[in-house]
């Protein structure tokens, strides 16, 4: 039977297809470009690392403290979308000032902003998911969005890479480029957002009342001392936080990592080209996967298959091995991004769905935060990058063990899987 799509999903998948545009920019072409201000700057290769993890760092700290505030917000009727409208936007605008930065500093600052915006949109985005779809069809969608966003991004990608490496014989400067990569890539992140904007209904949301900001406090407050009652979402919550944060890491690392050792830079930019390629059909197989496999048993999978990439980097010095370890890290991270999120939206109350994704972007974005800073300081102190990225497969193994109790607790529950009715 052929998987259709229903308008309403395809609008919702375009937002991925808009968004991923800004990731990809932030893996590959960014980084380089921050190493060309710095080295301009007179920093070394382990401060250049450094101070791209630490700017990730707080872009993920600040993220981490607003988002459950504006996704508790967000449950109330008639929030979601201006919120999200507000965030997408300050996530686009971000994106086109990064061309206007000249010194390494103020390019810190601006994307610290530009990703603070799009982290947030990211809560809720994901937490339309139930409002878009239908339960069986959650993995499914899920695992569409991500494959469609990867190759989607490749469009934009192509033509920011041809502006960048061609600047010199198209008779332009790399800022010149630069600045017109990001307004591309900005300008694809909006186009891609109009189908969303126009069409979404939110279907569950928590009643309006007179003081809505109040009552969105205190309904956070509930949460917070009440999920660690519902045994099966805290464990998950514990998993996801250890084992993400290897994942969000290599993402927002990866070629800085790269460039720190001196490859390529052309080399690193193709190889994460493919990794957009390949995870395409690998997102679309795990969704398919989902439908004959258990959840559970898939995002496993993927944890131990990144476990072993992260021991690979330890020892990656050439570029042929980090082109390998770009394929492998394609082949899973859309099935680890998409079958989490869907699973997440399966076992919270689809009517609260904001204020939970605003908890799990706490776990996901405050690991984020633990995996750039351990990182960071690492390859300062031991003076070897490769030292600092070994440390995420610490991540990634206690991330397992906590997961595989959360999945044991699906199959035999103790407790009830509600909510409180107190809550």
């Amino acid at each position: 039977m052929k998987f259709k799509l229903t308008s309403l999903e395809k609008s919702w998948i375009m937002y991925d297809v808009g968004n991923s545009a800004f990731i990809l920019l932030v893996s590959t072409i960014m980084p380089i470009y921050f190493n060309y201000l710095a080295e301009s700057a007179g920093l070394s290769s382990v401060d250049y690392l450094a101070y791209w993890g630490y700017a990730a760092s707080i872009a993920t700290i600040l993220v981490a403290v607003i988002g459950p505030i504006l996704g508790t917000l967000a449950d109330t009727k008639g929030f979601k979308k201006p919120i999200f409208t507000v965030t997408l936007f300050v996530g686009a605008a971000g994106c086109m000032a990064l061309g206007l930065a000249k010194q390494w500093l103020v390019f810190l600052v601006i994307y610290i902003i530009a990703k603070c915006g799009f982290s947030s949109s990211l809560i809720f985005y994901d937490s339309m998911l139930g409002d878009v779809t239908s339960e069986e069809r959650l993995d499914n969608i899920s695992s569409q969005g991500f494959a469609w966003g990867y190759i989607g991004s490749c469009v934009p990608f192509i033509a920011c890479l041809g502006l960048v490496l061609g600047s010199g014989k198209l008779g332009i400067s790399m800022e010149m480029a630069m600045g017109i990569a990001f307004a591309i890539v900005a300008v694809w992140w909006l186009a891609m957002s109009l189908p969303l904007l126009k069409k979404y209904r939110q279907r569950f949301y928590v009643e309006k009342k007179p003081h809505a900001v109040k009552e969105s406090f205190q309904r956070l407050g509930r949460l917070f001392s009440n999920v660690r009652k519902e045994k099966k979402v805290f464990l998950f919550l514990l998993a996801f936080f250890f084992y993400i944060d290897g994942v969000y890491t290599i993402i927002d690392m990866a070629t800085a990592y790269g460039t720190s050792l001196g490859l390529d830079s052309s080399g690193l930019l193709l190889a994460l080209l493919a990794t957009q390629i390949v995870a395409f059909p690998f997102a679309i197989l795990f969704g398919r996967l989902s439908e004959k496999f258990e959840t559970t048993k898939l995002i496993t999978l993927c944890i131990f298959a990144y476990l072993g990439i992260a021991v690979f980097a330890i020892f990656l010095r050439t570029q042929w091995q980090f082109w390998v370890l770009a394929i492998l890290v394609g082949m899973f991270q859309g099935g680890i991004q998409a079958l989490s999120r869907s699973y997440f939206t399966r076992i919270i109350p689809a009517d609260r769905s904001g204020e939970y994704f605003g908890l799990l972007d706490i776990c996901g974005k405050g690991a984020s935060f633990v995996g750039t800073t351990v990182v960071s300081i690492v390859s300062q102190i031991s003076g070897s990058v490769n030292v600092g990225v070994g440390m995420i497969g610490v991540l990634f193994v206690v991330g397992i063990l906590i997961f595989r109790a959360a999945a044991a607790q699906e199959e035999n529950p103790d407790v009830p899987e509600t909510v409180p009715e107190s809550f």
